[in-house]
């Protein structure tokens, strides 16, 4: 249970959200019990902890599919004040309201403001080229572009900071960020260029694998870490943000061109797009919460830790 004293790093999420501490100190006693009827239950009972941690660390990308859809299906079609503009509004009262709980932490927040710069430039760029468009007016803009799109590139950045606090990420092999960054500004720039010059992906993929493709990441879902490559996670997130394009189309938030006439899946093939963003969102949250080298007693090996946290 979390008490005034604690150090940060060896304490719970009541640290950050004290309502929580109740909670947690229920579920100590509940997992207790599990762990006492053996392996299966308590596989079980990690997995579903997997599920929960995941959720939470979803909340602000979940709240924000949550308003599409339900703006979509109960947004009054005359409203005096436009859907555009009340999801605006709405996604900056969520963000104020998870500060205000203390539900998202200050360091997650700019994270979310960083990418909403990022992800606002973009916007304006794709669309003033034809590459999707914003059916529905709005006050609140910049030039084609309601300001609530930002948000939603922004949740990609939430995610990734709150998952990797929740999960407690540790590294081995992890690429110092002097070749994480230029990696990521190459893809952010060549989402710009290809429409002027060759699409350098198939480059940028290989040069993402180059510098991934040895790094494991540890996580910790209940007592123990386990681990993964960290290009499969990259993949795997990649995947479920290409699920929230489609709910994001077919609730005609934003639409293509192919789906102008009518709604059809996104094309698979964005999601090497999605793949590649994936790494700027990821380098981008480094620069707040900086990779953590895995100890030689939880990685299970004589190798010294690595100097990930210096090197990175």
């Amino acid at each position: 249970m979390w008490r005034r004293g604690d150090k940060p790093e060896e304490t719970s999420a009541a640290r950050l959200w004290p309502p929580l501490a109740r909670f947690i100190t229920a579920e100590a006693r509940l997992g207790a019990r599990v762990a006492a009827k053996g392996r299966a239950a308590s596989f079980a009972y990690e997995f579903l902890r997997f599920g929960v941690k995941q959720g939470w660390a979803c909340l602000f990308g979940g709240l924000m599919c949550a308003l599409l859809i339900g703006t979509h299906l109960f947004y009054p079609a005359h409203a005096a004040l436009g859907r555009y503009d009340f999801l605006t509004l709405a996604a900056v009262a969520i963000q104020v309201a998870l500060l205000m709980l203390r539900m998202e932490t200050w360091e997650e927040a700019k994270v979310i403001a960083l990418y909403h710069v990022v992800g606002t430039v973009m916007e304006i760029f794709k669309t003033g080229v034809g590459s999707w468009i914003y059916p529905e007016e709005s006050l609140l803009r910049i030039a084609s572009v309601p300001l609530f799109t930002g948000f939603m590139y922004a949740s990609i950045g939430s995610y990734i900071a709150r998952v990797w606090r929740l999960f407690d990420f540790r590294f081995e092999r992890h690429p110092a960020i002097v070749l994480t960054l230029p990696l990521a500004a190459a893809i952010y720039v060549n989402f710009f260029a290809h429409h002027y010059m060759p699409d350098l992906r198939l480059v940028l993929f290989a040069a993402t694998a180059l510098l991934f493709g040895r790094t494991i990441v540890h996580f910790k879902v209940w007592h123990t870490h386990r681990s993964m490559p960290l290009l499969v996670g990259f993949g795997l997130v990649a995947l479920f943000i290409w699920f929230a394009e489609n709910i994001g189309t077919a609730t005609r938030v934003w639409i293509y061109p192919s789906q102008a006439a009518g709604w059809s899946p996104v094309a698979f093939a964005k999601l090497g797009s999605w793949f590649l963003l994936m790494i700027v969102s990821y380098v981008l949250v480094t620069l707040v919460s900086r990779p953590r080298a895995m100890s030689e007693a939880a990685a299970g090996t004589r190798r010294r830790p690595l100097p990930v946290a210096e090197g990175a």
